[in-house]
């Protein structure tokens, strides 16, 4: 694989360590600005839905923009945001910091899955996308637990300042590695790239992406209280465990990408079955140590194992639009993150406990498993359909007989 790729990864690890480890410090943050569990998920939602914002709209912005250019000032916007989160005095400003942070994490993925897919042959596109996505698969399995313990042992705003610092290496890897390549010519202008999203199949595939990864965030969101309410675990294990979560990311990423580029329809139906058969299982056996611990590393593993299939499958649809339509699904992806942390919040809310959002998310899962479902079959139906041949047209002398007889 071309080293540009490494580049990329690097910045992923960045901006996945500042999605993730929030959730690892939740109770911390909570407590220190006096707010409770659910009101401290908003700065999980919140960062979700800023993503989805910033992947559209500025995505679109820089659309024609060189894009080593746009990776290195959505770079500066990711250490911005990171260092208000680090002084952050009060909730709100905490909240604020990030949602800056946030604007550059829908742009940067949605674009630098484009220049990966570039970089490579048209076999190996799904594998490409996928070790650029191990940034946020590496960022699970070492940042988020050494950074979940960094945090609960030198507060967690040293988590950020230490965030802050990696966002300035990655800055100066993407500047040295990554190579200049333009951003859309005139006749692939935002214009033309719209006009992709005229298709069934881009919306079906972005539908796919909000609930079949939402499902996953529905179980995750709030599983620091699930493993120290429901599990029993202690609080200083929680860094470990998120180890394992992490682990199950890192395999699931490169096995999904693999398996996409060899059937991807297949592929995603088989994965989304497995994630919501696992946040069953896992809601039903959160009270055992041994089985919670296997469901974590299956829970990341189905989980993130989607991610290159359903980033490949938009980039099917909307080939001529690859830009903005990759930052659309990067945003569909976050606009998930958001859902099921605000479903798995109204369990917890309505009291039914910290397995509420395990079973919350296997019912999203499963309302992505029926949309990819419907949307496979009605591709196939449009093929069967555009492989008919053409009726024979009527020899003219049979056709005067025909209209004789009619008259």
């Amino acid at each position: 694989m071309p080293i540009a790729l490494f580049a990329l990864a690097l910045g992923g690890f960045g901006i996945g360590l500042t999605e993730f480890v929030i959730m690892g410090l939740l109770p911390e943050v909570a407590r220190d600005f006096g707010v409770s569990e659910a009101t401290a998920g908003y700065l999980i939602s919140g960062y979700a839905l800023s993503v989805a914002v910033g992947a559209v709209l500025i995505t679109a912005a820089v659309t024609r923009l060189n894009r080593k250019k746009v990776l290195l000032g959505l770079m500066v916007l990711f250490i911005a945001g990171n260092l208000v989160s680090a002084v952050a005095a009060t909730y709100p400003l905490m909240l604020a910091g990030r949602i800056i942070a946030a604007l550059c994490h829908g742009a940067f993925f949605g674009i630098g899955a484009v220049v990966a897919a570039d970089l490579v042959a048209p076999t190996r596109r799904a594998g490409a996308i996928a070790l650029m996505f191990a940034g946020l698969t590496s960022a699970n399995v070492l940042g988020v637990p050494i950074g979940t313990l960094l945090g609960q042992n030198l507060g967690w705003r040293s988590t950020f300042w230490a965030i802050t610092a990696i966002g300035v290496v990655a800055f100066a890897g993407i500047a040295l590695l990554v190579p200049s390549t333009p951003g859309s010519s005139a006749a692939g202008s935002l214009r033309s790239e719209v006009r992709a999203f005229r298709r069934p199949q881009v919306w079906l595939s972005i539908a796919v992406t909000v609930l079949g990864y939402g499902g996953m965030f529905g179980g995750f969101t709030y599983i620091a209280f699930t493993l120290t309410e429901v599990s029993g675990f202690a609080a200083s294990t929680v860094p470990w465990l998120l180890v394992v979560f992490g682990a199950g990311l890192f395999v699931g990423n490169f096995a999904g990408g693999r398996a996409a580029d060899r059937n991807l329809p297949l592929t995603l139906t088989v994965l989304l079955v497995g994630l919501a058969a696992v946040l069953v299982v896992f809601a039903i056996t959160a009270g055992n140590q041994a089985a919670v611990i296997a469901c974590l590393f299956l829970m990341g593993s189905f989980g993130f194992a989607t991610v290159p299939g359903l980033q490949m499958r938009i980039l099917h649809y909307a080939s001529e639009a690859p830009t903005l339509a990759s930052g659309a699904n990067i945003a569909a992806f976050n606009v998930g993150n958001a859902l099921g942390a605000w479903v798995g919040g109204l369990g917890i809310a309505a009291g039914l406990g910290f397995t509420s959002p395990l079973w919350a998310g296997a019912a999203v899962t499963v309302a992505g498993l029926l949309v990819l479902l419907g949307a496979t079959a009605a591709e196939r139906r449009s093929l069967r359909s555009a492989a008919l041949p053409e009726p024979e047209a009527l020899p003219a002398e049979a056709a005067d007989r025909e209209a004789a007889r009619a008259g």
